[in-house]
């Protein structure tokens, strides 16, 4: 989006030094990387960056003086998987952002999802350096967010996950975290914090507090929790944890499970009407109000073009189905139809919403063509802290999803980064 930059990589863009970086990060992480990277950075101004930055922390501070919101968001949070003490704030935060154009030409940001949960925050700051060394990047370009430096980024990481213990009794836990595509995160972050890598289902209650066992089998108590492991992965894989999530263990999370659910997809159709509406984020109802006959009405007033009728074959274009507590894009569903709606059981209907579909704007020229990126601000939040955005993440792509996942057999899409001209 910054042409003098964009055309100057390109130009001296080689697949040689495409391949070194892909070397160069299996390196660093200490491990292979099993998603795609993308071949580019991309070079945005700091003011739209600044811009999604500002937008996300006041959706999330929006929610989180709403009393109605949150009651609602807690019922929603599943049977068993409510956790005890949580805490006053999410440690984690991510705001998903697309670009659209508005017809004057002008882009502007529109939210795509909000979470209060980890992202790769270790890793994105190894891939970000990476870049700036395989392609010889001008030193001028930031990547961090508030002001912050690479050692500040680290330091204030640390705070929010370790938060003064002994890295000993801080773990990462995660589902069998050695087959995760986010391992590379894992290794990074453990390797730079010094803390340990456990699978959540090793745990092991002892009185009123969780162990887990270090590489020479000793039992070591845990202070603090660095919480990795999705709910919904637990669900589906129908874990049973050796302990009970519900109960008030003597330990510390960093990323309160119950956050997960609380700043979540869930939010959308709240953020998305009075008295919590905001321009940026696109109409969004649950699905058991759209079939009730109030969602579709709300969406209509909205702008939303739904066809007139609802036979089992109408085709919902301009939507998109989604589960609530889904990551990474799991059970997006484009153009649903009224009987695949309808095919949900009414009892889980609450459980999913119909979002107006956003036209990402194609803005990254590259050699395979124009390409769209959506746009993550990660935050931290520490304990006696602030919400402090600090580091963008980017995912390109020219198909309907923009995960990682997602485009796999195309070149210059996938996982990426930002870097902004000082100044911008």
């Amino acid at each position: 989006m910054i042409p003098e930059l964009r055309s100057q990589f390109n130009e001296r863009f080689t697949a040689g030094n495409y391949a070194s970086l892909l070397a160069l990060l299996a390196k660093r992480c200490g491990t292979a990387i099993e998603y795609r990277i993308a071949e580019t950075p991309v070079f945005m101004p700091l003011s739209l960056l600044d811009e999604m930055a500002a937008q996300g922390a006041c959706l999330a501070r929006t929610l989180m003086g709403n009393a109605e919101y949150l009651a609602a968001a807690r019922q929603a949070i599943p049977n068993g998987y409510r956790v005890a003490c949580e805490t006053p704030h999410p440690h984690f935060l991510t705001a998903d952002f697309a670009l659209v154009r508005f017809p004057d030409g002008k882009l502007a940001p529109r939210l795509v999802e909000i979470q209060a949960f980890p992202s790769v925050y270790g890793f994105q700051s190894v891939f970000s350096s990476a870049l700036r060394e395989i392609y010889s990047l001008p030193a001028d370009l930031g990547v961090f967010l508030s002001g912050l430096d690479e050692a500040g980024y680290w330091d204030l990481l640390a705070h929010t996950i370790v938060s003064g213990h002994d890295p000993e009794n801080v773990v990462l836990t995660e589902v069998d975290p050695q087959h995760q595509k986010t391992r590379p995160d894992f290794e990074v972050t453990a390797g730079r914090l010094g803390i340990a890598v456990v699978d959540i289902s090793t745990l092991e209650p002892v009185g009123n507090k969780l162990h887990y066992r270090n590489s020479a089998g000793r039992l070591v108590p845990i202070h603090r929790i660095y919480n990795r492991a999705i709910a919904d992965e637990l669900m589906a894989r129908d874990i049973k944890l050796p302990f009970d999530l519900a109960h008030p263990w003597d330990v510390e999370w960093a990323g309160h499970p119950d956050w997960y659910f609380l700043l979540s997809k869930f939010s959308l159709p709240w953020l998305s009407r009075p008295p919590l509406a905001h321009p940026s984020v696109p109409p969004a109802v649950f699905l058991s109000d759209f079939l009730d006959g109030a969602g579709r009405r709300q969406l209509e007033e909205a702008g939303v073009s739904l066809p007139p009728g609802k036979s089992p074959g109408t085709v919902y274009g301009s939507l998109l189905l989604k589960p609530l507590f889904s990551f990474a894009g799991k059970g997006i569903q484009f153009e649903p139809t009224q009987a695949q709606l309808e095919q949900i059981p009414a009892g889980r209907r609450g459980d999913f919403l119909l979002q107006q579909r956003m036209d990402f704007v194609p803005t990254i020229e590259t050699p395979a063509g124009l390409t769209q990126a959506e746009v993550r601000i990660l935050y931290l939040w520490p304990d006696g802290g602030s919400l402090t955005p600090v580091m963008p993440l980017v995912r390109l792509g020219r198909g309907k999803m923009m995960g990682v996942d997602h485009n796999r057999n195309q070149e210059w899409v996938g996982a990426s980064a930002a870097f902004f001209p000082a100044g911008s």
